[in-house]
């Protein structure tokens, strides 16, 4: 049967919290007025995630799962099980349970008033440290300032899309993705649910601080051109110190010999300055040509171990060519 609704949860080393998972999603699953599959995409997990979701496979027909040939990223999990989907409502949850199931039915019930997409937007970080809420609120806060689309503040992955926004959205070629940046991107009519966001239930938490500044500096970059105007501001701003530093030194030659800052120190700070500022620069350059690079190479976005639950999907199945499963190249 043609499902109505499609859950979409990447998995990476959750073997603690699929069963708690999967207990609260399927109460929301039953719950619903529709067909409904669930589908969990193992991201590489090197402990028992992909056992525990082939057992849920063979107890309940409405879990399908796909498994990474290695892990490619939370992004790009979400993005297979975008590619996936066959439903026409499509919710994208974490599997850390930060994203509550018991939200959905409300979710749905906006979608029946018209919109297309609905977003969960967090009011409070339970039992976060000061330095993860703060980055966060200032990172969000940033991004919606410097962004060329205006991205929700305080929002992660956790939405419902109508299926025409995913068929969009599947249809967009970049490969350094950023779901929600994407999401914004595309527009059609949009709101929020508001909730307190949970701790973890169990495990490691998996987006490190490193993780979440890579996320951050992709978001930055995929969305804003104004890093590229900040190196050209800097540049201009230190070609306006060195000029105004050449007038003072000559002043000091002529006028006044004993000024203290007309010898080597003068010359190396003006050095390193106007490095710093050049470095700097080419990084900024480096991040965006470093994207250039990734698209051209044209490589799929991940490769597949195992498939179960897609009736026109090979089990062994070892690439993803952005074409709708019944039309993919078999290898």
């Amino acid at each position: 049967m043609q499902p109505t609704y499609s859950f979409i949860i990447p998995v990476y080393n959750e073997e603690a919290t699929i069963a708690e998972l999967y207990r609260r999603v399927s109460q929301v699953m039953d719950g619903m007025d529709g067909p409904v599959e669930l589908i969990l995409i193992n991201d590489g997990s090197q402990d028992r995630s992909l056992e525990l979701l082939r057992e849920l496979r063979s107890r309940d027909s409405r879990v399908c799962y796909l498994s990474f040939a290695r892990n490619f990223g939370h992004q790009i999990a979400v993005t297979a099980g975008l590619n996936f989907v066959r439903g026409q409502v499509v919710v994208i949850l974490d599997a850390d349970l930060q994203d509550p199931p018991e939200l959905i039915p409300d979710m749905v019930e906006l979608w029946r008033q018209g919109y297309e997409v609905v977003y969960a937007q967090r009011t409070q970080r339970r039992k976060e440290s000061w330095f993860k809420r703060f980055t966060a609120y200032v990172f969000y806060r940033l991004l919606k300032r410097l962004a060329d689309v205006d991205i929700p503040t305080d929002t992660g992955d956790f939405c419902l899309m109508d299926r025409r926004v995913v068929d969009v959205l599947n249809a967009m070629p970049e490969r350094n993705r950023y779901i929600r940046g994407l999401r914004s991107w595309i527009g059609f009519q949009q709101t929020a649910v508001r909730f307190e966001r949970d701790p973890r239930f169990a495990g490691e938490v998996k987006y490190t601080f490193r993780k979440s500044l890579a996320l951050a500096i992709n978001g930055l970059v995929s969305f804003s051109r104004v890093p590229l105007r900040l190196s050209t501001y800097l540049g201009l701003f230190s070609a306006v110190v060195a000029l105004v530093m050449a007038l003072l030194v000559m002043y000091w030659r002529l006028f006044d010999g004993t000024a203290p800052l007309t010898g080597y120190a003068t010359i190396a700070a003006a050095v390193f300055f106007l490095g710093a500022v050049q470095l700097f620069s080419i990084g900024i350059l480096g991040e965006y040509i470093g994207r250039i690079y990734e698209e051209v190479k044209n490589r799929p976005l991940y490769t597949l171990r195992e498939v179960a639950g897609f009736a026109s999907i090979d089990r062994h199945e070892t690439s993803h060519d952005r074409t709708p499963p019944e039309k993919r190249l078999r290898f």
